[in-house]
């Protein structure tokens, strides 16, 4: 059926780009030389620079509005992007154009978990980017709109006791989420299996705060072979919110946190039922020999704790409901390179054609509504 006009697209996947000034309006003055700060260079680039490093991806794939024909190079100056990736006030114009009620956004330079600051020299500065990363998000972007961007916070999550400060300090001043690496192992961090992350998820727990995953958080890259083109790994990018939701149900996490809610950010969905199937079928043969919960199957945890989400994904669709619609959610992706804005709407109807109203108004508003604790 088509999608009736009162249905409020809801994406719990959208990108912004941090405009120069997010640091350098924040910060503490003795910081301000070493903090992020845009610097311009003699052949017209504009680039981050960090401490001592620079980076040339101001704004990563942020290509909405451009042809297929010419992705491959990332804007180089905030004047090759389009205002609403970086202006909250022209995103909302572009949520309009694509029929999109509500965005929530992760962080372009600080990468989508905050891991930038990870690798900071002067671990007080890490922890002051991310306070003021927060505050831009809190008291700027999402203040401009707050159930239509909603406000989506990094954590300092190298030090787990500064991380649970500040998810309860965010959840104070209005943060719908959080977002967090899917596998911390790659970051040089323990695991999900150990202990180290109790304070973090009694934190949010407490705040009853969703936990964000976006795919490629650790960096750790599905590469097949050094010579493939990157169509190989592009392609397999949702294989790491696989490992994710392998990683997690069988780890004591959804055990001692049974309130934590997970959603899985831009990895699909078609393939859930496949992994649900396989994970349940491990547990049966393979638990009684393993440090792993005797009494839950995965898939158990799966439909308590976790949600996916898609931008296009048929197959997924047609499996709704071994999937369960509940924990089913959209996302545009804007402005990345995945994103059908402005024409989301109209695609995503063709998608949903052969669907009941009632369900998909579940998966692109109810679900993520409820979630996010959205006001539509």
């Amino acid at each position: 059926m088509p999608l009736q006009p009162e249905m409020k697209l809801i994406s719990v996947d959208d990108h912004l780009v941090e405009h120069p000034m997010v640091w350098q309006d924040r910060l503490p003055e003795a910081y301000k030389e070493a903090g992020p700060k845009i610097v311009e260079t003699e052949t017209g680039q504009q680039l981050w620079q960090y401490e001592d490093r620079r980076s040339s991806n101001i704004g990563l794939n942020a290509v909405a509005g451009k042809d297929p024909s010419e992705y491959g190079i990332d804007p180089l100056r905030y004047d090759e992007m389009i205002p609403g990736c970086y202006q909250p006030g022209e995103r909302l114009k572009d949520m309009d154009i694509d029929g999109v009620y509500s965005g929530l956004c992760f962080p372009t330079f600080p990468r989508f978990a905050g891991t930038t600051f990870n690798e900071g020299k002067d671990r007080k500065l890490s922890l002051l980017c991310v306070q003021a990363y927060n505050d831009f998000m809190l008291d700027e972007w999402s203040a401009t709109a707050p159930d239509r961007l909603p406000a989506l916070c990094i954590l300092p999550f190298w030090d787990v006791e500064a991380a649970a400060a500040e998810v309860r300090r965010v959840a104070g001043k209005g943060a719908k989420a959080i977002t967090f690496p899917e596998n911390p192992v790659p970051l040089g961090l323990p695991s999900f299996h150990t202990d180290h992350w109790e304070p973090v998820w009694n934190a949010i727990e407490e705040t009853d705060l969703p936990v964000c995953l976006h795919f490629g958080t650790s960096r750790d890259i599905p590469i097949t072979a050094p010579d493939a083109p990157e169509a190989a790994w592009i392609s397999l990018m949702g294989t790491n919110s696989m490992k994710a939701m392998s990683d997690l149900c069988f780890s004591p996490v959804f055990h001692r946190h049974p309130g934590l809610k997970v959603s899985l950010s831009e990895g699909g969905v078609g393939w859930i039922p496949y992994l649900l199937e396989r994970m349940d079928a491990t547990w049966e043969r393979h638990r009684f020999y393993q440090k792993v919960n005797q009494e839950v199957r995965p898939s158990e945890l799966f439909r308590r704790n976790i949600w996916g989400c898609f931008i296009s994904d048929d197959i997924g669709i047609i499996l709704r409901h071994e999937i369960g619609l509940d924990r089913l959610t959209w996302e545009c992706d804007y402005p990345h390179s995945d994103s059908n804005w402005p024409n989301s709407r109209k695609l995503l109807e063709a998608s949903f054609l052969d669907v009941p109203d009632h369900e998909v108004r579940t998966i692109v508003e109810t679900n993520a509504a409820k979630l996010f604790k959205l006001a539509v």
